[in-house]
């Protein structure tokens, strides 16, 4: 049987909360094999970015032509691409990977509040990848940077921006309500075959360092899995649940600390 291979395109955590080192933590414990593309190096923690060097395109175009010769990759996710030529290169690049479900997180702004993708590079996610994208994972700031629009505040407004959204090319769209107000935090999933809601409640915590990233790297692996785009979603979003509810108690960082992308083998 082959081994189910997942491929992160993402920057670099040094707290190790988000970026390249969750997806791989994720990807670990859900059982698929991990390889990566690291497109930026951050100086970070868990207060914010300090840092950050966007590695040179030809580098980035290497490693994805490295991987795309050797492995079988099942599903690719993106992460941070910082700017308009890495965004291209990465689109690029993705011509290698041919029918390979992919799922692109538009990484914009990290915790922290700190920047992680220029403005000049937000047209080129929108017309570049997302007509390559099986889902696009944006969370409610990110869904209204993409459409220049406020803020979804109700479960209407961020179905209407999720089908806007669609409408630029991807397969389905995943506008993530978690910074929403309410006992529930509601996702909404849109697809060309209808709309569902996915709700848990709400967990009172600091620890959400790299909720964003966990989500599409889950959901990368269970598509690496074979998994139905409905279910890869579903499967996201309840490892993504107990991650943040098991990570309540992580004592990591003296900020924004992260979820516990090990709970699952933490319990054995």
């Amino acid at each position: 049987m082959a081994t189910p291979i997942a491929l992160t395109i993402a920057g670099s955590d040094s707290s190790g909360g988000a970026g390249i080192q969750a997806d791989l933590k994720t990807f670990t414990v859900l059982g698929v094999y991990g390889a990566s593309v690291i497109t930026a190096i951050t100086a970070q923690n868990t207060r914010g970015v300090q840092g950050v060097l966007t590695l040179p395109p030809d580098i980035i175009a290497a490693q994805m032509t490295s991987v795309a010769s050797d492995l079988a990759v099942g599903a690719i996710k993106t992460g941070m691409l910082a700017d308009r030529v890495t965004v291209e290169t990465v689109a690029e690049g993705l011509a290698r990977f041919a029918g390979v479900p992919l799922v692109i997180d538009p990484v914009m702004v990290a915790t922290s509040g700190d920047v992680l993708l220029a403005p000049e590079a937000i047209d080129a996610v929108r017309t570049r990848l997302f007509p390559l994208a099986d889902i696009v994972t944006p969370n409610l700031r990110e869904a209204a940077r993409l459409l220049e629009a406020p803020v979804a505040t109700s479960l209407g407004e961020m179905e209407a921006q999720a089908r806007r959204i669609l409408a630029l090319g991807p397969k389905a769209v995943l506008v993530k309500g978690g910074h929403g107000e309410g006992v529930d935090a509601t996702d909404i999933l849109v697809s060309r075959d209808g709309l569902s809601r996915l709700t848990a409640p709400r967990i009172a915590t600091r620890n959400t360092h790299g909720t964003g990233c966990t989500l599409a790297a889950a959901i990368a692996a269970r598509l690496a899995q074979k998994a139905t785009l409905e279910t890869a979603v579903a499967d996201a979003k309840s490892f993504v649940w107990k991650a943040i509810e098991a990570g309540k108690t992580l004592s990591v960082g003296t900020g924004d600390g992260p979820v516990d992308h090990l709970h699952a083998i933490r319990r054995q």
